[in-house]
């Protein structure tokens, strides 16, 4: 029947836990209390007084440690396991003032409300019991004045214990209803602040770019390596009987592109799990000179005019030119042929130039990049440069423009 389910239901005794806790909570401040109350009796007339003044002092004290971080974190777990996680979205630690004052207020409501439900519920099973008792000795408890209150023993007492029994599963009505209005209470001050939703926008947004950022690094690196052993096995299948040198030197390249790949891929896989020891360092424009050794060892033919510093070249800017200009030579082994590409770079004190240009060859008959020009053109963005791609008369050419400074 639904009028007996609160007294079945695993919600209400995970409410009752959570409450319970609020009582287990709110020790240390009763423990204060009853240090406060006798030390503020110099300063007022009578007991009831101090009891009132040290009962503020002890609310004042409980509202103080509310705003701990600790206590935060205390508070929105009990109410995620206990209270069936009425905000599944809500941060363990609000980062905006009204977020703090909020969790804050919650914590004190559990703490109050913990003590009372707490109080009840180990009341009510010694009241059972004395009760049971007064049915056969007459003695129900004794007055603070010594008095002591009496019951006829027998069956004219037998509804004592009855009643008392009544009021213990009315006392789990009464834990269900409260955990039910602590729960929509929690699900109003918990809920997440503007701030904190911007706040976690902001994060998501920064994984999605890393992510992209990461997406990037595996099709320029892996796919570079991929199109130079691809190009240099077949080459070493059509001469391995007829030239064993060249057949040599192309697993040669095969050996050097597949352990960078493995290396970048490594890098990436690191930073995917957050394994600092598993991240090695990014190439930069100074192992520009081993990436055109390796596409030559492709048995494509590259000419290359360095001009200018290349340990000169900011970091950041070095390492994703670096990549650029990997993902122009992998589109041009994979999709000129064997043709000349020519490489361009020019590194000043306030910028560089990069351009790199091949004809079109047999293989290439697009007249716009896919999906490599579209990772060029993020990672230019990002460094506020420019990029152009395109068809040249009969040649394919990718220029990078990057300033810096002033």
């Amino acid at each position: 029947m639904r009028i007996l389910r609160p007294l079945t239901s695993k919600a209400t005794y995970r409410r009752w836990v959570y409450l319970v806790l609020g009582g287990a909570i709110s020790v240390p401040y009763l423990l204060f209390s009853a240090v406060a109350v006798p030390s503020v009796l110099p300063f007022v007339t009578t007991a009831d007084q101090a009891v009132v003044v040290g009962g503020v002092i002890t609310l004042l004290v409980l509202g103080g440690t509310a705003f701990l971080p600790a206590v935060h974190v205390l508070e929105s777990t009990a109410v995620r396991e206990l209270l069936d996680d009425p905000v599944p979205d809500a941060p363990a630690k609000p980062r905006s003032r009204s977020g703090r004052r909020r969790a804050a207020a919650m914590f004190v409501l559990h703490v109050v409300a913990g003590f009372v439900v707490s109080f009840f519920s180990l009341a009510a099973p010694v009241a059972i019991g004395v009760s049971v008792s007064a049915v056969f000795t007459g003695h129900l408890f004794q007055t603070d004045g010594g008095g002591e209150v009496t019951v006829p023993p027998g069956w004219a007492s037998v509804w004592l214990p009855v009643a008392f029994t009544l009021a213990a599963v009315l006392l789990v009505y009464a834990v269900w209803l409260v955990g039910g209005v602590l729960r929509r209470v929690a699900a109003r001050l918990l809920g997440m602040t503007a701030a904190d939703r911007i706040a976690q926008l902001e994060r998501w947004t920064g994984q999605l770019a890393e992510r992209n950022r990461l997406a990037r690094e595996l099709h320029d690196s892996v796919g570079h390596a991929l199109s130079v052993v691809t190009v240099q096995a077949g080459a070493a299948r059509r001469t391995l009987r007829t030239d064993p040198d060249f057949t040599e030197r192309a697993l040669g390249a095969i050996e050097e592109s597949a352990r960078t790949a493995l290396d970048d891929l490594d890098h990436v896989l690191g930073l995917l799990r957050d394994e600092a020891s598993a991240r090695t360092p990014q190439p930069a424009l100074t192992e520009l000179p081993a990436l055109l050794d390796t596409t030559r060892l492709a048995g494509t033919d590259v000419t290359a005019s360095i001009d200018g510093d290349l340990a000169a070249v900011p970091a950041v800017v070095s390492r994703e030119v670096y990549r650029i200009l990997q993902e122009c030579l992998t589109n041009a082994v994979r999709h000129a042929g064997r043709v000349p590409v020519a490489v361009v770079l020019a590194v000043t004190a306030h910028g560089l130039v990069a351009r790199v240009a091949n004809p079109l060859g047999s293989g290439t008959g697009r007249s716009s990049g896919g999906r490599g020009v579209r990772g060029m053109a993020e990672r230019v963005a990002v460094l506020g440069g420019e990029l152009s791609a395109g068809r040249v008369n009969e040649r394919w050419e990718v220029e990078v423009r990057v300033p810096w400074g002033s």
